[in-house]
């Protein structure tokens, strides 16, 4: 009887589970630069979804993509977000930097605002600029 109980507590559990699937949505963009030189084979990307609300502090990140570069700009990302988490009242930015060798030589000098209410352009362009 306990093993019946267990398989038919299972199988509803996997049905509210299958008719309720965890919502994701996902931003596609692209980082580029306007400079005309060529990255390193050892460049690194480091694109990141961020709650910047609130200006006294830090902003909270959602999701970041970080890897090595492949190919040369633009440079193609993906990030992902829970919808149901987003806050209609709270402001949201894409960030991006690219290092070579733990030096920083490009990063986002303003801000890439989106809206993550399904109507942000995509791909999202992101500008990075030369680190000073």
């Amino acid at each position: 009887m306990k093993k019946l109980s267990l398989l038919a507590m299972t199988a509803l559990l996997g049905a509210c589970q299958s008719m309720h699937p965890a919502a994701k949505a996902s931003l596609d963009g692209e980082v580029f630069y306007l400079q005309r030189i060529a990255l390193p084979p050892n460049a690194t990307l480091s694109v990141s979804l961020q709650d910047i609300s609130l200006a006294d502090a830090p902003a909270k990140v959602i999701d970041e993509q970080r890897g090595p570069v492949k190919g040369q700009v633009p440079l193609a990302f993906h990030l992902s977000y829970d919808p149901l988490k987003i806050e209609p009242d709270h402001r949201y930015s894409v960030s991006a930097r690219i290092e070579v060798d733990g030096q920083l030589m490009f990063i986002t000098t303003e801000n890439h605002a989106v809206r993550l209410d399904g109507t942000d352009p995509q791909p999202v362009k992101v500008r990075v600029d030369p680190a000073r």
